[in-house]
């Protein structure tokens, strides 16, 4: 019989500039409309730069050159003030109307105005500042109306300004609030009700399934915990403990991380000194963390069979128990640095395997999962095998992490019950994971997909380039349309190669709340509705081939080899439960437009200064600036929620 799970029925996001899914499905009563004329309208000329034109019963656009004219562009200003649409208002379509007064080519195009004026005051040299484009017709018929949907600009009742322009074809000449038998500029608005209903409280966007309802899914998310960084290592309060003294700052270790500027460049979110068992504490709190994002466990780099790697190891399993006996720990040793004989491995892995948080299958059979397998050779793991069931009494499904799957996967395939590899972390890495996968069900075998957020090393001089969330979009969007059967995140805290979806300084939990939304949509089978506008921004803070103006280090990181081409850009993902205007300001320069209903990517040049967006109410003001001068190179993306403060 097949391993493979069951295949899902997806909507596909679309990964270039911007990405939507389906809107929340909802109940409605019958479609109401609304209609209202204008509360002020005027036109700009540029021929007559200082002249109003409100008492006009005309509205002019053009492109320039304007009837043969140059210097002569003409555009439009309209106001509309909307009111007695419900809150409860859903799938709201908002046209604007305008009749022509003539037959024209003209291309008609529709922006929000994001500046003061008035009809009376209004000139081509005081025309206010408008947005990006939202809608746009072509042609236009004499005594015809061109219908423009604006929907993507409705917040709810208020006042709504556009400006009409074009780009392109004849001057067009349409009817103004003041021409008779109300031919003027009209904003219909049409919507259907529904039931109000609480939204729930949160930072996500979505309502997050029960925890039964994910753990009965066939299908595991698991994150790759690195026992090298736990949530505090010396147990003191931020400002003092070991990351802050040692491995985040140049001088750090007697120096030993000076020439590439210190060890990290992030953290996990600082502490206070806490009192007994601090280390069992601190486990079970990251726990907590994870089962809450909806992770079925973690599997843990085995690093050594003795020192403190061995003990937080048996502490992170010991937390688990005493948490969530629902969290599994996958046991991953790894074969880089793990230096022992099979016996010696075997005896080890027995030990953990009492434990009832270490993870076994439905048969219980003990999943055993090697971080480089071909480190060791298929004999080498068939005696491992053959030792732990013969001494030990324990069957091994063997689950191999290689660094090269295609070329292992025939020989491996006799002994293993799945594969997984560990994986790129750049956008331009990902083209291999359709083919990994069909590969490996070709096999009759499961797949264990890496999903990524970036990666960034400073002591070995590389980095990714993670295009933003594009990296962490792009891995979960293939493993779920490509039918993974497991989800390792690669990583959990391994903040030396930059690679965590843990909470940190830097990201403050907002990789891992995108994550809990592909999570649901993986294990559910459809993407779940958005609940709560929520918005993240994603920047570096500093320019991608800058240089620190300050400071001594000396050696710095280069973009790896074939990884995606360094770019300086701000993101704005976006979860809206409806269309609407997002604005953005981008090192103070405001910018606006037209967001779409569920998930949507939408990036913009990075400036220095600070960097906000916001729709309706939600605001999200990133903590860090982009300067132009400081003391260490740092290459991840920073990232902020609306849903976290």
């Amino acid at each position: 019989m097949s391993m493979r799970l069951r295949a899902m029925t997806l909507l596909l996001v679309t990964l270039a500039g911007t990405a939507t899914v389906v809107t929340p499905t909802v109940a409605a009563a019958a479609e109401k409309s609304v209609t209202f004329a204008s509360d002020e309208d005027s036109y700009v000329s540029e021929a007559g730069p200082g002249k109003p034109h409100h008492t006009a019963t005309w509205l002019s656009v053009c492109t320039t050159p304007c009837d043969g004219a140059n210097a002569s562009e003409r555009g439009a200003f309209v106001r509309f003030t909307v009111k007695d649409v419900p809150e409860n208002a859903v799938n709201v379509k908002m046209t604007l109307d305008v009749q022509s007064v003539r037959t024209t080519d003209t291309t008609l195009e529709v922006r929000p105005v994001t500046g003061e004026w008035t009809a009376a005051t209004l000139t081509f040299d005081n025309r206010p500042a408008v947005g990006e484009v939202i809608s746009t017709i072509k042609g236009l018929t004499s005594g015809g109306t061109a219908k423009l949907d604006v929907s993507s600009a409705f917040t709810g009742n208020g006042s709504y300004d556009f400006a009409l322009t074009s780009p392109s074809g004849a001057h067009g000449v349409l009817h103004s609030s003041r021409a008779t038998s109300g031919q003027g500029p009209k904003l219909s608005i049409s919507y259907d009700t529904q039931v109000a209903t609480p939204t729930p409280s949160g930072p996500l966007p979505f309502a997050m399934p029960s925890a039964a309802t994910l753990r009965g899914s066939e299908r595991k998310v698991f994150a790759h915990y690195f026992t090298p960084y736990p949530l505090s290592l010396n147990n003191k309060a931020g400002a003092d403990d070991y990351y802050t003294k040692h491995y985040l700052t140049p001088t750090g270790e007697s120096g030993k991380h000076a020439a590439y500027g210190g060890l990290l460049r992030d953290r996990p979110v600082p502490r206070g000194a806490l009192a007994g068992d601090w280390q069992l504490a601190d486990m079970k709190k990251e726990v907590q963390t994870a089962a809450a994002a909806g992770l079925d466990g973690f599997t843990v780099d085995i690093l050594s069979l003795t020192s403190a790697h061995w003990d937080r190891l048996q502490t992170l399993i010991k937390a688990a128990e005493a948490v969530d006996p629902g969290f599994k720990i996958v046991l991953m040793p790894d074969m880089t640095s793990l230096k022992t004989d099979a016996a010696t491995l075997a005896a080890s892995m027995a030990k953990l395997a009492a434990a009832k948080s270490v993870y076994r299958l439905a048969d219980k059979r003990l999943v055993i999962s090697p971080f480089k397998a071909e480190g060791q050779s298929v004999a080498w793991w068939q005696n491992f095998m053959k030792i732990m069931k013969d001494t030990h009494g324990i069957t091994v499904a063997f689950v191999p992490v290689f660094l090269n799957f295609p070329s292992n996967a025939a020989a491996y395939a006799p002994i293993s019950y799945g594969f997984s590899n560990w994986g790129n972390r750049s956008p331009a890495g990902q083209s291999g994971v359709a083919s990994n996968i069909a590969k490996a069900h070709g096999m009759d075998k499961i797949w264990m997909q890496p999903v990524s957020v970036q990666d960034e090393r400073p002591n070995q001089g590389i980095y990714d380039e993670a295009n933003n969330t594009e990296n962490l979009r792009l891995t979960w969007e293939k493993a779920i349309s490509e039918d993974a059967d497991w989800i390792q995140l690669t990583t959990w805290n391994d903040f030396s190669e930059g690679t965590q979806f843990a909470p940190s300084v830097h990201n403050g939990g907002a990789y891992l709340d995108i994550s809990s939304y592909y999570l649901t949509w993986l294990k559910t089978g459809k993407a779940p509705a958005i609940v709560r506008d929520t918005l993240y921004l994603t920047h570096r803070t500093q320019f991608a081939a800058a240089r620190p103006t300050s400071g001594t280090q000396s050696r710095f990181m280069a973009p790896r080899s074939g990884t995606s081409a360094p770019r300086d850009t701000v993101e704005v993902l976006s979860f809206l439960t409806r269309n609407a205007t997002v604005k953005a300001s981008i090192g103070g320069a405001e910018k606006t437009y037209a967001g779409q209903a569920g998930l949507q990517a939408k990036t913009f040049p990075l400036a220095y200064g600070t960097n906000t967006a916001s729709v309706g109410a939600v605001t999200v003001t990133s903590p860090w600036q982009v300067k132009k001068d400081f003391a260490v190179q740092d290459l991840q993306y920073h990232a902020a929620s609306s849903g976290r403060k």
